[in-house]
């Protein structure tokens, strides 16, 4: 996942995908840190990038008042960034006030302020800012699929399904288990806890199950 970044990407990278797991969680809780988080991957970025090496930022090269300037606050970080598009004669894709809105809505979340939890438009909108910051800064062409990978694999049960086969098998051993006054499959809070070690005895028990079948016919032969 990471190792197609330069190392000093991984950090800010890393924030972002923290808000992605959040994101794609979508509860009231979890909306709230996505955007929280996207928020400051935002100034993450920028402060990352301006502290680097020329030789490590395209040899674009700034002065030390302008880096100190530019750093001082979430707005100066915005305006070196503004800046920096124009310089490589990129379109705004989001504009200054909207980041500003977004921060101000962050600040309302982080602080404990009234707004409640966020819109999804709102969410849409810190996301697609907080991508393209860092993919502008970075010069990553496609962040899309570097958080498709780095979320797969914080969340390896996600992109499964449950196998018919295995839910037989293991619901004919185990049977059905009494949860907080509930009645479950086996095979259906296994896949829910541990989706490996479903898999793991789904196979395991089928092999035994093959190997059963094949002794008996050599018996009746």
């Amino acid at each position: 996942m990471t190792t197609q970044l330069k190392p000093w990407a991984k950090g800010p990278f890393e924030l972002i995908l923290h808000a992605e797991i959040h994101y794609r969680r979508g509860e009231d809780y979890d909306r709230r840190l996505a955007l929280i988080s996207f928020d400051n991957s935002i100034e993450v970025s920028i402060t990352a990038y301006l502290s680097l090496n020329p030789i490590q930022r395209g040899a674009r090269e700034y002065s030390r008042q302008d880096v100190e300037s530019w750093k001082r606050n979430f707005h100066s970080k915005l305006d070196f960034f503004e800046s920096e598009i124009g310089r490589r004669g990129l379109t705004s894709r989001i504009g200054k006030d909207l980041m500003v809105w977004y921060h101000d809505h962050r600040n309302e979340q982080y602080h404990g302020g009234s707004r409640g939890v966020p819109e999804q438009e709102t969410l849409n909108g810190i996301r697609e800012a907080a991508l393209w910051v860092f993919s502008v800064l970075f010069e990553i062409t496609d962040v899309e699929p570097l958080l498709d990978e780095g979320y797969r694999q914080r969340n390896p049960g996600f992109y499964r399904q449950r196998e018919g086969e295995k839910d037989r098998i293991i619901d004919d051993i185990h049977g059905l288990v009494e949860l907080a006054g509930g009645r479950y499959y086996t095979s259906e809070l296994l896949f829910a806890v541990d989706p490996d070690l479903y898999n793991e005895m789904g196979n395991e028990l089928m092999e035994s199950e093959v190997s059963t079948k094949a002794y008996g016919e050599e018996d009746k032969e």
